[in-house]
């Protein structure tokens, strides 16, 4: 027996190898000898209480006991189905009704499954063409966008030579000559290039005499079909006429105007310019002579002290009217003392996109001017999307007389008015569309139309009539544009 201990004790020593241990040797208290040796602990810098050992032994067991049950469970249920699967495959039957039904339910689970699989499959797949497709509709707009961006380079170039060679010396253009200038005329203020940045060109002022303004049409009316004078039904409308391009994106939609009763120091050749793209929309471009606006000279800058919005703005008897930006308002701004006189709450209209033109950008509000006065045009909850239209007196804003029309104004994508009747175009982007509809405000009747008229530019933002040059004005994707027009005999 102490042979073997010793062999024990020798074991011992030899395991532990260079860790630190003790032997001692001593009787026990009923006088036996007892040999007894310790060694330190490698991780454990003191022994744990009691307590704490037996509730880590317990713990230990816990999971020991969960472990054991885990894996009897599994091993019962890996045998069962390897019973199911030996007997599958050597061709008996399955066992219980229960075993069948459960393995039915879960076939039908991963039918499921798949079909799931199969659906999201479909659509990434149709995803990904959507994508591809996009992609390139975007690379054909990129392309698209790089060649206007060139043409626009092309133009500042054009451009910039030209201001280099008006801070060169006195531009030609301002020689007054018997075709430019009325006879009668008198210059009021010659060129004034200090301020060529930010395109501020004082320019010759013209004042045409009243008699030499009506000397073509003494009633100010269109012309009819016949050569006379007078009102009456719109039969024609002529091919586009481009007068000047947009420089820059802010130019993509917009509004150009004259003055069908010009007063000093305006004139009938005075025109204002309006680009709508943007969140605020403040600046005026006024052109003293159309050569200026059609090359891009603007003689003043007005900043208006309210933003506006969209392209319904016109101008009559010295005043800008326009729609205040996000409300129901119209203003009246006036241009020669640079001061708001009047502004007016149209009940009801709607505004910001509650009743638009067709093609949008809040067109909700849009006034008119014609033979008989100042107009607006919109809708109303009431009217049911229906174009409403309203007399307002120029002055005070005030609506004198209020129509409802069975016209849905979000089915038309723009309105003018002549004479008192109300015109619609049918699209804003064909380049064959036609003016569809006329409401006339004498009678309270609409009726339907198919007068061709030209989208050239495929983006026709704005149209309006101005009835002392007897035209249709209008804003087509960057360009601004006039249209002849006829009238039938009354």
């Amino acid at each position: 027996m102490p042979a073997v201990q010793l062999l024990l004790l020798a074991c011992l020593v030899g395991g532990v190898g260079a860790r630190t241990a003790q032997f001692q040797k001593a009787n026990d208290r009923s006088g036996r000898c007892q040999y007894t040796f310790s060694v330190a602990s490698p991780s454990e810098s003191s022994c744990p209480e009691q307590g704490q050992a037996m509730s880590a032994i317990q713990e230990l067991q816990r999971e020991s006991s969960e472990q054991r049950a885990t894996l009897e469970s599994t091993k019962a249920r890996l045998s069962s189905l390897e019973a199911l699967l030996h007997r599958l495959t050597s061709g008996q039957p399955a066992g219980p009704l229960e075993t069948q039904q459960g393995l039915q339910s879960e076939l039908e689970a991963l039918r499921r499954e798949r079909e799931q699989l199969e659906t999201q499959t479909r659509e990434l797949e149709s995803a990904y063409s959507n994508l591809v497709r996009d992609k390139s509709a975007l690379e054909e707009e990129k392309r698209q966008l790089q060649a206007e961006n060139e043409d626009l380079a092309r133009r500042l170039e054009s451009s910039s030579q030209e201001v280099a060679s008006l801070r060169r010396g006195q531009c030609p253009q301002a020689h007054s000559s018997s075709q430019d200038v009325p006879s009668g005329s008198r210059e009021v203020a010659k060129w004034n290039l200090e301020n060529v940045d930010f395109q501020e060109l004082k320019s010759e002022l013209t004042e045409v005499p009243a008699s030499q303004i009506l000397k073509e049409s003494p009633s100010g009316h269109p012309r009819n079909e016949e050569g006379g004078t007078g009102c009456g039904e719109l039969v024609w409308v002529g091919e586009p006429i481009t007068l000047r391009t947009a420089e820059t994106i802010t130019g993509k939609y917009g509004v150009w105007m004259r003055d069908p009763q010009a007063a000093f120091p305006y004139t009938q050749e005075t025109t204002w310019r309006i680009d709508t793209v943007g969140t605020d929309i403040r600046q005026v471009f006024e052109y003293d002579l159309i050569r200026q606006f059609t090359q891009g000279y603007p003689s003043k800058v007005h900043v208006l002290p309210r933003p506006l919005e969209s392209t319904g703005a016109v101008v009559y008897r010295g005043s800008l009217y326009f729609q205040a930006a996000e409300s129901r308002t119209v203003l009246r701004y006036d241009l020669r003392t640079e001061t708001l006189k009047a502004e007016k709450e149209i009940p009801g209209a709607g505004y910001h996109g509650q009743f638009p033109y067709s093609w949008g950008g809040y067109t909700d509000i849009d006034l008119a001017v014609d033979e008989i006065g100042l107009w607006v045009i919109y809708s109303t909850e009431a009217a049911k999307g229906a174009i409403v239209l309203s007399k307002l007196n120029p002055e005070t804003l005030e609506l004198e007389q209020t129509w409802e029309t069975n016209i849905r104004k979000q089915s038309v994508a723009n309105a003018f008015i002549i004479c008192g009747t109300l015109y619609t175009v049918s699209s804003y982007s064909s380049p064959d569309a036609t003016v569809n509809f006329a409401y006339d405000t004498g009678t309270g009747s609409s009726k339907a139309l198919t007068v061709p008229f030209k989208n050239r530019y495929k983006y026709s933002s704005m149209i309006d009539y101005n009835p002392l040059e007897r035209k249709l004005f209008a804003w087509d994707n960057f360009n601004m544009v006039s249209y002849d027009i006829k009238l039938s005999r009354m």
